[in-house]
């Protein structure tokens, strides 16, 4: 009767570490998440700066 017992308990331990593994699986794919959307925030911000900066100087050049 303890090796049926035992069973069931490693089984349901294991049951467990999957539940705990795949709950910081998801809190660490919302977190990459967050950080490509930062940095694609980011990237198209330096985008408009430097498509301003370039304008910029082609009108400063045509003034010349």
């Amino acid at each position: 009767m303890f090796w049926p017992m035992f069973a069931v308990a490693m089984g349901f331990l294991g049951l467990v570490v999957l539940g705990v593994l795949a709950v910081r699986v998801f809190v660490e794919a919302q977190r990459l998440g967050r950080q490509v959307t930062d940095s694609a925030r980011r990237i198209n911000r330096a985008a408009e700066d430097l498509e301003r900066a370039t304008a910029s100087a082609a009108r400063s050049v045509d003034a010349l």
